[in-house]
């Protein structure tokens, strides 16, 4: 499985990082950060690029808004030098979950298991 593992590795990018992002963070990468998921963010010497190495499945809303705002050089220091000010109404980071079972169905959905009850609806019946 390790050699399936590595092969795919290296021609897909949904499998984890590429062979070449590893040996471009390997050469040029300096670890600034760990998130609470286990993603891991680097940088490059001069901090002109900076990127994310997944812990799992790579999906983009798994960056929580604190390093989402660092990778995207919209501050210099990271949320663990100078961590982000919360309000007490911010809920906690959750990934996206549209086309999964936990995604929003509003009432009357027919994702619903049990459709809402409409009192207020008669359905059309042919004559």
């Amino acid at each position: 499985m390790g050699i399936l593992n590595s092969l795919l590795r290296g021609v897909t990018w949904w499998n984890g990082q590429t062979l070449n992002t590893q040996l471009f963070t390997w050469r040029k990468g300096i670890k600034v950060g760990e998130d609470a998921e286990g993603n891991v963010y680097y940088r490059n010497a001069d901090s002109s690029k900076r990127w994310v190495i997944f812990n799992g499945e790579i999906e983009a809303t798994r960056v929580n808004a604190d390093w989402h705002g660092w990778l995207h050089h919209s501050w210099d220091e990271t949320p663990e030098a100078r961590p982000l000010a919360h309000k007490t109404w911010e809920k906690p980071h959750q990934e996206n979950l549209t086309g999964t079972a936990l995604a929003y169905a509003p009432a009357g959905s027919i994702r619903r298991e049990k459709p809402a009850d409409r009192g207020d609806y008669e359905a059309w019946q042919p004559e």
